[in-house]
């Protein structure tokens, strides 16, 4: 082995004991490992998303990045149509956030889990890129149901009937591994 690729080993093998060394000794724990980063875990998984009569909305695929901190997820509806978000706590407001994009609209909302163990957020959707001012407020509820599954409801609010109307409701149902 060459000079310099061993020096590395021995650089990483010092590292890995260092830091088996530093947890022995009560070292700072792992970023977001605080129970408040696991509230929205429910959540994460590879999923089929079905309409309430049943027909297939699409697959949604959600995963833990950047050490738990970050829950990304993919999204692809039954036509293609793709979207993708980032949820995390907001380290400034102790609150959960969700930044959406997809097809040119944009979702910004934060909360956190209610009474129920349900996870609330509020804030706003935007529509048309380039097109401020085209947006509405709106409202995500997802709720872990007993059975796995998970639903998802947004609505949106209609500021001229002074109500929150149904936008999507989608059950999420856990694809079956591979054998």
């Amino acid at each position: 082995m060459k000079g310099t690729a061993l020096a590395g080993v021995v650089l990483l093998a010092a590292s890995a004991a260092n830091a088996q060394e530093a947890g022995a000794n009560g070292a700072k724990p792992a970023p977001c490992s605080d129970p408040v980063f696991r509230q929205f875990d429910f959540w994460v998984g590879e999923w089929d998303v079905f309409l309430p009569d049943g027909k297939r909305a699409g697959s949604n695929s959600i995963g833990k990045e950047e050490y738990g901190c970050l829950l990304v997820e993919r999204w692809k509806n039954a036509q293609g149509v793709t979207g993708q978000s980032y949820n995390f706590v907001d380290l400034e407001t102790g609150k959960w956030r969700q930044v959406w994009v997809s097809a040119g609209s944009t979702i910004d909302y934060e909360g956190g889990l209610d009474d129920s163990g349900a996870m609330v957020l509020e804030g706003t959707i935007g529509y048309g890129a380039g097109k401020p001012g085209n947006g509405a407020r709106f409202r995500g509820t997802w709720t872990p149901n007993a059975d796995g599954s998970v639903t998802q409801r947004f609505e949106q609010y209609d500021a001229g009937e002074n109500e929150w109307t149904d936008w999507f409701t989608g059950i999420y149902r856990r694809k079956a591994k591979p054998d």
